[in-house]
């Protein structure tokens, strides 16, 4: 079994989907006698015919050999496949990182630290991914951003405590901060009953508060325009206010919560992957910008 090849596996795939030698051949790039090569020093390695040959155009069979050989094969094919893929990943400047996000993250972190890795890396291939906040699964990712620590075999690194403030009409309560049980029963504009939305309600609830929700929807620029045309107040993490014109909006006024409502954002990756270069310098640049915006929080 020692000569036995990844080419010779993926020959023997071939001919099984397509039916022929000849069509395998076209498929593959190869002309049909270094198919039937390949197939005749595989069912050396092997012991046994792999294949029935009726003759002329007639589509081959696979022998029940060939069967257990194909099965087998096509795991050593796929893990083939996932090795070329670790190493790509793992060349620095010409590698590839695949991170999970949502999009408070994808809004304020990540270009930054697209940008960055860009700059320091011109041929790395960053894909980002939206991930399910319900059920956050690292999977293939390199990295995953995530408002709470998720399950598994994973390392992490804290970013930063993230408040909620309160957004209302600029009269609506008194300058400074806002205890949260004065929103009980307050007119309030909220998301869609979605994971981080029941988890801010939930919170508020343990704060003495239960706002009376008048409108549901998504879209943090929306919800502040449902604020400005007097629906309700609303309120929402700072990562969605940042950089916003809700701060000089004279309509709207801008409250912490005592006690403030925070999730606690983290940065997760494989603990038993080795770390490629690009994907230690994305942890070091998120840590940084993290960092920042924790000031400016």
């Amino acid at each position: 079994m020692a000569d036995v090849e990844l080419r010779h596996l993926r020959t023997l795939a071939a001919i099984a989907e397509e039916g022929t030698f000849g069509r395998a051949a076209d498929r593959l790039g190869y002309t049909q006698s270094s198919v039937s090569q390949q197939i005749a020093a595989l069912e050396k390695a092997v012991g046994g015919a792999v294949f029935d040959r009726p003759g002329g155009p007639r589509p081959v069979r696979i022998t029940p050999l060939g069967e257990v050989v194909l099965g087998h094969g096509r795991d050593l094919l796929t893990k083939a496949e996932a090795l070329a893929d670790a190493v790509d990943r793992f060349r620095a400047g010409h590698g590839r990182i695949d991170i999970g996000t949502f999009p408070g993250v994808s809004n304020l972190i990540l270009p930054t630290v697209v940008r960055r890795l860009l700059d320091e890396h011109p041929g790395c291939d960053i894909r980002l991914s939206e991930v399910e906040p319900e059920d956050p699964q690292l999977g293939d990712l390199d990295l995953l951003f995530h408002d709470g620590r998720i399950e598994g075999d994973v390392e992490h690194v804290k970013l930063f405590d993230e408040q909620y403030l309160l957004v209302a009409g600029a009269d609506a309560f008194p300058p400074g901060p806002v205890p949260v049980k004065l929103l009980n029963d307050v007119p309030m504009v909220a998301w869609p009953p979605t994971y981080h939305q029941r988890w801010l309600e939930r919170a508020l609830a343990t704060g003495g508060a239960r706002p009376r929700i008048v409108f549901r929807t998504a879209g943090h620029e929306t919800i502040l325009s449902m604020v400005r045309a007097g629906i309700g107040s609303a309120v929402l993490p700072w990562l969605a206010l940042h950089g916003s014109d809700a701060w000089s909006d004279d309509r709207l006024g801008i409250h912490q919560l005592r006690p403030s409502p925070a999730r606690e954002m983290y940065l997760h990756w494989p603990a038993e992957r080795t770390q490629s270069p690009l994907v230690s310098r994305a942890i070091d640049i998120a840590v940084d910008v993290a960092g920042d915006l924790a000031g400016q929080m």
